[in-house]
């Protein structure tokens, strides 16, 4: 069996499988979050085109969808952070450029900053 050290750039091939996995991970959890933010939304539309009295709503989808999104938000800003760590540790420059592994970290920060306005957007906005 062979062993791979730090040095190896599947080690680092590696790392970034597991930031790309982890943002598409926060990235479903914002999606699904604004879904379910939505929901309520949808429900009383719904009513609406039926001409029925509407449904009390307590609004809880608005705060399990925002929580939802600021989830993935935490996910991508705490795997950025992860990865960055990793990637210090290596000691040593990717194979393919540091601009190269920096891109994963700036697309996962960038969708966390997409994330906090969306739920700035639903929580303040949207009403």
């Amino acid at each position: 069996m062979a062993t791979t050290t730090p040095e190896d750039p599947r080690v680092r091939f590696a790392i970034e499988r597991t930031l790309l996995a982890w943002v598409r991970t926060g990235l479903a959890l914002m999606g699904f979050g604004f879904v379910v933010a939505r929901f309520g939304l949808f429900l009383r539309e719904i009513e609406a085109v039926r001409q029925t009295v509407p449904v009390k709503t307590t609004g809880l989808s608005l705060w399990i969808g925002t929580a939802l999104i600021l989830l993935g938000v935490i996910v991508n800003v705490l795997v950025s952070a992860e990865n960055i760590r990793l990637m210090r540790h290596i000691h040593a420059e990717p194979p393919y450029g540091a601009r190269s592994w920096l891109l994963g970290v700036g697309v996962a920060l960038a969708l966390a900053a997409v994330g906090v306005a969306m739920a700035i957007y639903l929580v303040f906005i949207s009403h």
